[in-house]
């Protein structure tokens, strides 16, 4: 592992670390990299809606999740500015989904990040683009390096 991928999963595990929501939803970290991270959660009875499929809003957690720590790879704080999402297909019970997110383009200040929410087999589930807003401050703190 290199320092950057070092560097991409230190900022992702104290962000997790602070992160309850991402807790609460049992999101695993697969994997971290310089603008990239893969973010996975199974779909429980609790994040059903009234048609017995995931709630929007849980695929959009995931995804958002793996923003951010996709964002947030290099130690530079960021914040979202925007994000929409397209939801493709239905995700149920039991499924197992991963969010794959991969920066497009990353200023000074400015970024933008392509997340992909498939499902266990491999179909896509949803389409999530979100633009970051770096805060001119680092992830970690000195100490943390």
């Amino acid at each position: 592992m290199d320092s950057q991928q070092q560097l991409a999963w230190r900022c992702a595990e104290k962000m997790y670390s602070d992160d309850g929501c991402s807790n609460k939803l049992a999101m695993k970290i697969e994997h971290m990299d310089k603008g990239h991270a893969v973010v996975s959660m199974t779909v429980t009875s609790d994040m059903l809606n009234g048609f017995a499929t995931c709630h929007g809003g849980m695929i959009f957690s995931l995804a958002d999740s793996a923003f951010a720590f996709a964002c947030n790879s290099e130690n530079h704080a960021a914040v979202a500015a925007g994000c929409n999402i397209e939801y493709i297909r239905p995700a149920k019970e039991g499924d197992l989904l991963t969010a794959t997110a991969n920066v497009k383009s990353q200023g000074k200040v400015t970024g933008t990040y392509d997340i992909e929410i498939t499902n266990q087999l491999g179909k896509l589930v949803a389409l999530f683009r979100g633009k970051a807003h770096r805060l001119g401050m680092p992830v970690l703190e000195v100490e943390d390096e």
